[in-house]
């Protein structure tokens, strides 16, 4: 596992931008001319329910540099089970880890997810490498195609494996906006796509977190079988409020989560 926290961010970034390349065209949109104000809110990671691969195996990356355990989530409708967590420096991104309750669905899909993970060495999930190590299976077009048909979620990883499914601004530390509205407007302009579901801005300051996000790029992956394209990551942005006590909200809300999850939807 990685000792240092930053190198860990840079590598899940460079594998995030190799199938996210709007990614960098985001950066020149919202930064100002030092480029220094794009600042990660957190990252979010997606696997299943199995002991090998779960979200405490994934977690256990960021518990060894520091990060600590600071809510849960759950996804009723999506099957997922999600933990969030944060560094004590408050400068580090805080991390989102999701997981598909594989025991809730069909038995093709638990059985088609359990042989792919069994292709995983044991020393891989360990590595300092696999939380940016893609997939470590071959799955077929249809394979991926009947899965995307009951979890787009399941049909995701068993495409692109384990990587960061996206980052996400700061709108707070922008130094040329002010609101989300704004971000939004700026994104569409550039002719980005945005994640309508739910709307445009999930949330409100009434519940201290608004969220937005573009639909995932679409990029070529490499099948068992054949080449093709589909969606791969997306960029999200964050505008947090003021609790009572006067410190920024950190958590998460379920409800927004649940539709910025649909980002990578098929389209």
């Amino acid at each position: 596992m990685h000792t240092d926290v930053n190198a860990l961010f840079a590598n899940l970034w460079q594998d995030y931008v190799a199938v996210t390349p709007s990614a960098k065209k985001v950066h020149q949109l919202l930064g100002s001319s030092q480029q220094d104000d794009v600042i990660n809110d957190h990252i979010a990671l997606r696997t299943f329910n199995l002991e090998k691969v779960g979200l405490a195996k994934l977690a256990a990356h960021f518990l060894a540099l520091g990060y600590e355990e600071c809510g849960e989530y759950h996804f009723a409708a999506k099957k997922l089970y999600a933990k969030h967590f944060e560094h004590p420096d408050r400068n580090q991104p805080k991390v989102f880890i999701s997981e598909l309750l594989l025991d809730k669905c069909s038995a093709f899909l638990r059985d088609t997810i359990t042989e792919l993970v069994a292709q995983i060495p044991d020393e891989a999930v360990t590595a300092d490498n696999f939380l940016y190590s893609g997939t470590h299976w071959q799955v077929s077009q249809a394979t991926y195609e009947k899965l995307l048909a009951e979890s787009e979620y399941a049909a995701w990883v068993a495409a692109w494996g384990y990587r960061a499914n996206h980052f996400t601004v700061s709108v707070n530390e922008l130094a040329s906006f002010d609101s989300l509205e704004q971000v939004n407007t700026a994104l569409k302009h550039a002719g980005f796509l945005l994640n309508t579901s739910g709307g445009e801005i999930k949330g409100t300051p009434d519940v201290y977190l608004e969220q937005s996000s573009t639909l995932a790029d679409l990029h070529q992956v490499q099948f068992s079988d054949t080449v093709a394209t589909i969606p791969s990551c997306f960029y999200e942005f964050a505008r947090r409020y003021p609790l009572s006590c006067g410190m920024l909200y950190t958590g998460f809300v379920a409800a927004s989560a649940d539709k910025i999850f649909e980002s990578t939807n098929a389209r």
